[in-house]
């Protein structure tokens, strides 16, 4: 277990924001993590647990505890005919999990290559990517219950899953993701339809390693890389609206790119924020030291010396503007984290 007070946050958040907080706690079991919640002290103070922080804004500092699991290890739980479950520590990055599937000839998540962040939030993030969502594979997800003290085991159903969202993102949930079990393939079938995953796999033969690289190559091309501009990947969550308000913006806007819903195709269509955002204006536009990236508009990025005000408050301008215009209101999927400061 590691302590640590009036914590320097810059190097756990991919925003690069320089908040403080009081208290910083890691912890390298489920054991540990029995007893710091148990603490009465841990009990008085405000608390957040994260992960990598590849999803968070830092408003300022925090006057609470900060907790971070580092459990880690890949294990194979059950091997069976066609598949495999793999049991996954929370603290474990999430890109290691992809490609030690990979390398191990096992499939289903290699569409998911190169997303930032760990394996315990990116089941609670529902994180996904050209096609494919980790609630695909998620087979059963172990949490440790802080208000009562239990271990308790979610099965798929149980996690509620939607589009980035899952039972585990309420702000109020009691939960901390402890292991996540995952059923892979021994014979993966590749979803290559998606994005730009067609044009770069042209004339390469499908594997999970090609597919890999791909996705790899992809991201790279299109994303900045968060160790040398401060950015959370995909600041907003593309919005779904009813198919008659896409209908009636579609006229306006012929070219108005679209997906249906997969769970409920005949009533809703999701409109892909960046496009929105790009009719906006806003794409490679910068305000002080927060902008949007030139190559992808769904991406705030901090210039050096962004603020967490900064950001928020340019998010906030963008989020208005595509209100304006086209009358949808788009949503983080950035969670901003604001404290009184100590």
């Amino acid at each position: 277990m590691v302590i640590k007070e009036n914590y320097l946050l810059q190097s756990h958040n991919t925003f690069h924001i320089p908040a403080r907080t009081r208290w910083f706690v890691e912890y390298d079991n489920v054991d540990e993590l029995c007893r710091i919640i148990s603490d009465e002290y841990f009990q008085e103070c405000s608390s957040l647990h994260i992960g990598e922080g590849s999803n968070l804004l830092f408003i300022n500092d925090f006057n609470g505890i900060i907790l971070h699991s580092l459990i880690k290890g890949i294990d194979i739980a059950e091997d069976l005919q066609d598949d495999v479950i793999v049991r996954i520590g929370a603290g474990e990055r999430w890109d290691d999990v992809v490609a030690w599937a990979v390398d191990a000839g096992y499939g289903g998540i290699e569409n998911l290559s190169l997303i930032p962040g760990e394996a315990g939030a990116a089941a609670v993030q529902n994180i996904g990517a050209y096609g494919a969502e980790i609630k695909d594979v998620i087979f059963s997800v172990e949490a440790y219950n802080r208000l009562t003290g239990e271990l308790q085991l979610f099965s798929q159903p149980d996690c509620c899953y939607g589009y980035r969202h899952s039972k585990f993102k309420n702000e109020n949930d009691p939960y901390i993701v402890t292991y996540i079990n995952i059923r892979l393939t021994k014979k993966p079938v590749f979803k290559l339809d998606y994005g730009n995953i067609i044009s770069e796999m042209n004339g390469i033969t499908p594997s999970l390693s090609s597919v890999r690289d791909a996705v790899i190559r992809i991201r790279q091309s299109k994303l900045p890389d968060p160790a040398t501009l401060g950015n959370a990947g995909s600041f907003f969550i593309n919005p779904v609206v009813d198919k008659s308000v896409y209908e009636n913006l579609k006229s306006s806007y012929p070219d108005m790119p679209s997906y249906p819903i997969a769970d409920d195709a005949a009533n809703k269509i999701k409109i892909p924020a960046a496009w929105l955002i790009e009719r906006c204006g806003f794409k490679g536009k910068q305000e002080g030291n927060a902008g949007v990236y030139d190559r992808q508009a769904l991406i705030i990025v901090n210039h050096g010396g962004a603020t967490g005000e900064e950001i928020a408050a340019f998010a906030d301008k963008i989020i208005a503007a595509v209100n304006t215009r086209f009358g949808i209101t788009i949503k983080p999927e950035v969670r901003s984290v604001a404290s009184n400061t100590f």
